[in-house]
């Protein structure tokens, strides 16, 4: 037994990809999970795959109400809260001087906002139940610089120092908040791109699902004296230009 079990856990984005993986892995650990979602179908149909320590609830992150009902039921389903995974996103394409106001807008409402609000309306659970934890996931786009997503890397900058705030303001209260940094991941979000873009990483290839998901459970279980902190997960994409200098031997 961990020092987890009895409490609830809810993964936003939960139905498929990176939340997926990530609701699989908490309820390895013992948590009874909440997938969130707004995909009902293939929420439901994950969470029955996964037990019955594993329950599926509809949720538009940018709706207060829908928080409200979703964090209410975690903790009447499963216990007391003890870790939220801001996991859900969206991305679009488009320049700077040519993506819409309505899109741009659109994008930081679910990937900065909706975060914002699961945070604002979670924390009095979490402060109240103690030695809780918040993985906001972020991406390489809040580390770095991509030309034609500015939205989405507004978005991801904007919730990587939203981390650091939180952790500030819930470190007393023995939350920690910590954010991910995943790379190309093989993710329905990722399935029209050329994997040609890892090539010149370190590590050449997309990522999985399950491997961010093992970091995400790292954070939650064994790093515990980190907080406010960025976790990298992106096969080196972001150790610089990769160039190849010729070895003396």
């Amino acid at each position: 037994m961990n020092e987890f079990t009895g409490r609830s856990a809810i993964v936003t984005g939960g139905a498929r990809g990176i939340g997926a993986a990530v609701a699989a892995a908490l309820a390895k650990e013992q948590f009874g999970v909440v997938i969130a979602d707004l995909l009902d179908g293939e929420g439901t149909e994950l969470a029955a795959s996964l037990g019955p320590h594993v329950a599926f609830r509809h949720l538009d992150v940018t709706d207060e109400n829908d928080w409200r009902t979703v964090i209410a039921d975690a903790e009447a389903l499963f216990g007391p809260l003890g870790v939220l995974i801001n996991n859900a996103g969206i991305l679009d394409f488009g320049a700077v001087d040519s993506e819409s106001p309505q899109m741009f807008r659109h994008v930081l409402d679910v990937n900065l906002y909706g975060a914002w609000l699961g945070m604002h309306l979670a924390g009095p659970a979490l402060r109240a139940a103690g030695n809780g934890v918040i993985v906001n996931i972020s991406s390489t786009a809040g580390l770095m610089g991509y030309s034609g997503i500015g939205a989405y890397v507004a978005s991801k900058w904007g919730l990587r120092g939203l981390t650091k705030t939180a952790a500030l303001e819930l470190g007393p209260a023995d939350v920690r908040v910590c954010s991910v940094h995943p790379g190309p991941i093989h993710t329905p979000m990722t399935a029209q791109m050329d994997e040609s873009i890892a090539a010149a990483q370190p590590l050449p290839r997309f990522g999985e699902p399950e491997e961010v998901a093992a970091m995400v459970r790292f954070i939650v279980t064994e790093a515990t004296f980190s907080t406010g902190v960025e976790f990298v997960c992106d096969g080196g994409a972001t150790t610089g230009q990769v160039l190849a200098l010729p070895v003396e031997q």
